[in-house]
């Protein structure tokens, strides 16, 4: 069957959803499929020999559009079916870390480009790489995807990836810029650009109108699992670790843009604004749960959250959480209780069935 035909399968099968915007994008997965398949065994780009034709493989893929259109669905649907054994899919922040940590063992050992062994690494495993969610925010990723994409490209990987944002708008306002504008001139040569024009907020459909704030906490495990599964796929999901201001935060559980963390797990450890922004800008929706109830003996923990909540809300994040009251009783006495009653209104605000509609 082809994509579109097993896409179709699901429509009659009740399980997605008609959307003439993702079918339109189905025809060019299909054909990469189709060529990634034939060709995954053989020697193409600079891997090609002596004296074989080299093969030149096709444009990849670049599919950005809004938040909840189903971009991530269509890669899954893409890759799911797609049949060799040299394929990988990964989010783009957890596999730039991967780069990240290569380039430092090479660096150790004195290895003059270290980005040629981290590079070869990766192409001897795949042929098809699936990013999900590529964003630049981190001038260190800026100075090195270039050069990574170049050695990929060359050697004849195929990349299909997603985005919230056209190649133009890719580490935007971003410190020297200007070094990271090949990048862009690459990707629109390299990659088919396309957008997912879909009007439907899929991801937001499945919340509106639903619960996402639950207490007390301690009853309501059920009900933020099966949240968690709905929205993930049934993904199990793995910790996202996010480089901020030359180290690492970790996110407990991500998967398709959801994260998942307790309370404990963010704002219990030495936290700050710059971490609660990386984390807000990698995320669509985060589930946090076990919010306790706050006073002046976990006035640091309470602070922490605070700035988690402020960074969520600019960023137009969805929250789906558990907490020990009602937002208005989380804080009720003690130094911090009356600065908490702005937190308190977000967290409310953040409940209603439109937030987030229109982010990006």
């Amino acid at each position: 069957m082809t994509l579109t035909e097993i896409y179709e399968a699901q429509v009659a099968a009740g399980t997605l959803r008609a959307d003439p915007a993702q079918h339109a994008v189905l025809p060019g997965l299909e054909a990469l499929r189709v060529w990634v398949e034939a060709n995954a065994n053989r020697k193409v780009g600079l891997f090609a020999g002596l004296f074989a034709k080299p093969i030149t493989p096709p444009k990849g893929l670049y599919l950005w559009g809004g938040v909840g259109r189903g971009k991530s669905m269509l890669m899954d649907l893409f890759f799911a079916n797609l049949t060799i054994a040299q394929k990988r899919r990964v989010h783009f922040h957890a596999f730039m870390q991967e780069i990240h940590h290569g380039l430092h063992e090479a660096r150790k050992k004195n290895i003059e480009d270290a980005l040629a062994p981290v590079a070869d690494a990766v192409i001897r495993d795949v042929r098809l790489l699936a990013f999900d969610e590529m964003q630049i925010s981190d001038i260190t990723d800026a100075m090195i995807v270039g050069r990574l994409f170049e050695k990929l490209l060359a050697a004849g990987v195929v990349i299909v990836t997603t985005s919230n944002r056209p190649p133009e708008d890719l580490y935007k306002n971003g410190l020297n810029r200007a070094l990271f504008l090949p990048f862009i001139t690459m990707l629109r040569d390299r990659l088919e650009v396309v957008e997912l024009e879909s009007p439907n907020d899929y991801r937001q459909h499945r919340l509106t109108g639903a619960q996402v704030y639950f207490h007390p906490a301690g009853r309501v495990q059920g009900e933020i699992a099966a949240i968690w599964t709905d929205l993930t796929g049934g993904a199990p999901g793995e910790a996202l670790r996010l480089p901020v201001n030359g180290r690492i935060t970790e996110l407990p559980r991500f998967a398709n843009g959801i994260g998942r963390a307790s309370f404990w797990d963010l704002c219990a450890k030495p936290l700050g604004p710059a971490d609660f922004l990386a984390i807000a800008a990698a995320v669509r929706v985060l589930i946090l749960e076990d919010i306790p109830q706050l006073s002046a003996s976990n006035y640091n923990e309470a602070k922490r959250f605070v700035t988690l909540i402020d960074a969520l809300y600019e960023a137009k994040v969805r929250l789906i959480c558990s907490a020990a009251d009602e937002p208005e009783r989380l804080y009720i006495e003690g130094s911090g209780s009356f600065e908490f009653e702005r937190t308190a209104s977000r967290l409310r605000e953040m409940q209603g069935a439109d937030w987030g509609k229109g982010s990006d």
